[in-house]
């Protein structure tokens, strides 16, 4: 059971990883820079999440993405079918499968497992389909690549941080 304070921290960090993925998605859509949007998601849209988001952690993802966004859209392109291209995929899936790979590469302290369940549930928020179980095969296949050891696997030489 945890304490109440691991828990207000865990949906802190929830929140911060659902403006991560709204964030990452208005950066796509109408081309703002990360610092510009993280600005107005601290100034006005925090104000209507449910829980206060981890401010720290929210910008460390929205942040954290654009410099290795072709790193990590090769990482999720490698995780697809071949009949698939990322330029496909729902750009919402887009941002929640960026913040799940930044997260998994750079965020090491949490645990991979744990990285994956929060975007499923992420992926839930938005779609009410197969889109959580589509989030959960790509980041667990990226999750297999680049965190091997967390699963008992030989670890391949691109298992690297940014």
């Amino acid at each position: 059971m945890s304490s109440p304070q691991a828990q207000a921290r865990a949906d802190a960090r929830h929140a911060a990883r659902l403006g991560a993925v709204q964030a990452l998605y208005q950066m796509e859509m109408n081309g703002s820079g990360a610092a510009e949007v993280a600005q107005e998601f601290a100034d006005h849209r925090f104000a209507e999440l449910p829980v206060l988001p981890d401010a720290d952690f929210f910008h460390a993802i929205v942040n954290g993405v654009p410099p290795h966004q072709v790193e990590i859209d090769r990482a999720i392109a490698a995780s697809l079918s071949e009949k698939w291209k990322l330029e496909r995929v729902d750009s919402i899936l887009r941002a929640i499968l960026r913040c799940g790979v930044y997260e998994l590469v750079a965020q090491r302290e949490v645990p991979a497992r744990a990285v994956i369940d929060e975007y499923v549930a992420v992926a839930g928020a938005f779609f009410g389909g197969d889109e959580p179980g589509f989030v959960n095969a790509a980041l667990d296949n990226i999750a297999r690549r680049k965190r091997a050891a967390e699963f008992g696997l030989p670890v391949p030489a691109d298992e690297l941080d940014f």
